[in-house]
């Protein structure tokens, strides 16, 4: 594995230099009540246009949005040229190093692709700025744990972008639950069921978009032939760079479980059950998966299904609560003794006797970007409602049940189903999943599923125990000089 020391690292890249001459702020120049907190947004295509209004909306908290940047120029030039309309300016970057060097911003948002949170969000920290970085906050375990490091070294804030954190709703009822009301967590459930499109097939490299700076795109991925017909967004269900629905929408529920759980660590064990079943595409990424965290307290299992079930097989009405409050696509329920939670969405959550009666109900939740603001003022990360080590650890879920995905090897139904059988909850959690794909013409029979590995994890090391395959890709190889660095 090619990693750098930090001596290293600041000799090889351009970026150590602007590291260590921006160092972290002085608590003397940390931004008073009355001060302005100036933001740049790093990479705004999707998600981060979000960040761009979130934090215009917050004027009168004293954000000011100073500069974006993006490595898309067509997109960056609309961005600049979208404040310019309101007399609003901002710096434009392509690079992130060079928005780094610029002394006039206290903190950064990021929305880049996935593969580029840990390396964005270190840089940043060791260049003296504030971090609000979005979900996955890493690509793998290892960078996940780095940036938490390089935060807590540097005494910078950083925010993670799973806004139901800061719902007052949900943090209510799992104190509730904690309470004993609904007697012991036997099992806490998050599903995804967004249906996606087939990505289609391409039979040859697609060159990049003539406006994208490809180089600076990959960052520390490898530079490798475009397979997809749409660069932007379908990068998600390519492993390089994404991490399929787990890490897209996963991450939302599976820290919801996890925060119901209690639990402020990995698993002890994992194993997941899935496949890119139903088309054929250049997706690599299942499209079908359950993950299943064995927790010590109650197994924390997470669902994914993409395929659009015909109009007589609708899998979410299977899990008996009111239509109205069911949440659509996405939904955590934790199911215990005496009845269940059900998280519809980020802001809301009913209880639920066994009788199927409703017995209580909680809404509402603050403003993610203000929490990150006011944790800036206050300069405690325990201020923030998700401060980067739970979005690190519920990231980190997200990538070891992809880990025993990639390490898995089709099998029949049958052997599955032996292999799953001391675990009730995965057994049903199999059955459903069959249905689905029956619902949509896929026989498991004849297109098998794909077991995956069996992993045991120790979860103080972040590191599995029987696996050495499975511990290598716990990390990955970084492509010069785009280096997550070993001591950050």
């Amino acid at each position: 594995m090619n990693r750098l020391n930090r001596r290293n690292f600041l000799k090889t890249t351009a970026v150590g230099a602007a590291a260590l001459s921006f160092p972290a702020r002085s608590w003397a120049a940390v931004p008073g009540a009355n001060d302005a907190i100036r933001v740049a947004v790093v990479g705004f295509g999707g998600r981060g246009g979000d960040h761009i209004s979130g934090m215009r909306g917050l004027k009168n908290k004293g954000a000011c949005v100073v500069a974006l940047c993006d490595v898309d120029q067509k997109i960056l030039d609309a961005g600049v040229e979208s404040f310019a309309k309101r007399d609003e300016k901002v710096d434009g970057y392509t690079d992130l190093r060079k928005l780094l060097e610029n002394k006039n911003v206290d903190a950064i948002t990021i929305a880049t692709p996935n593969h580029w949170h840990s390396l964005a969000a270190i840089w940043a920290v060791q260049a003296g700025k504030d971090v609000y970085v979005e979900k996955p906050v890493s690509h793998n375990v290892w960078e996940g744990r780095k940036i938490v490091e390089a935060a807590r070294k540097h005494g910078r804030i950083v925010q993670t972008g799973t806004q139901s954190r800061s719902s007052h709703a949900i943090k209510e009822a799992i104190e509730w639950v904690r309470a004993g009301n609904l007697g012991k967590i036997n099992v806490a459930r998050g599903l995804c069921y967004k249906r996606r499109a087939s990505i289609g097939k391409v039979d040859a490299p697609q060159p990049p978009p003539p406006e994208v700076d490809y180089n600076l795109w990959c960052g520390p991925a490898p530079m490798a032939p475009i397979r997809r017909k749409r660069f932007h967004y379908d990068w998600h269900w390519i492993w390089n760079y994404g991490c399929g629905d787990l890490g897209n929408q996963g991450i939302h529920q599976m820290d919801i479980a996890r925060w119901f759980l209690g639990e402020d660590a990995l698993s002890p064990a994992v194993f997941s059950v899935g496949g890119r079943l139903g088309y054929d595409d250049d997706g690599e990424t299942p499209n079908t998966q359950f993950v299943f965290h064995d927790y010590e307290k109650a197994p924390l299992i997470f669902e994914v299904r993409g395929l659009p079930d015909k109009p007589d097989s609708k899998e979410m009405d299977k899990f008996p609560s009111p239509e109205k409050d069911r949440g659509g696509s996405v939904a955590v329920i934790v199911h215990c003794e005496g009845g269940y939670i059900l998280v519809p969405n980020y802001s809301a959550a009913i209880a639920i006797d066994k009788t199927g009666n409703e017995i209580k109900r909680w809404s509402g939740a603050s403003n993610h970007y203000e929490n990150f603001l006011d944790a800036v003022r206050s300069r405690k990360h325990t201020d923030l409602s998700a401060d980067i080590l739970e979005g690190h650890l519920s990231s980190a879920l997200c990538h070891t049940g992809n880990v025993s995905y990639r390490l898995g090897k089709q099998e029949n139904p049958d052997v599955i189903r032996e292999r799953l059988k001391g675990e009730k909850d995965a057994v049903e959690t199999f059955g459903r999943m069959g249905e689905h794909l029956a619902a949509n013409g896929v026989d498991l029979k004849k297109t098998q599923a794909t077991l995956g590995m069996f992993l045991k994890m120790d979860p103080k090391k972040e590191t599995f125990t029987n696996n050495k395959e499975a511990s290598a890709l716990l990390t990955r190889e970084y492509r010069k000089p785009f280096i997550v660095p070993e001591k950050v």
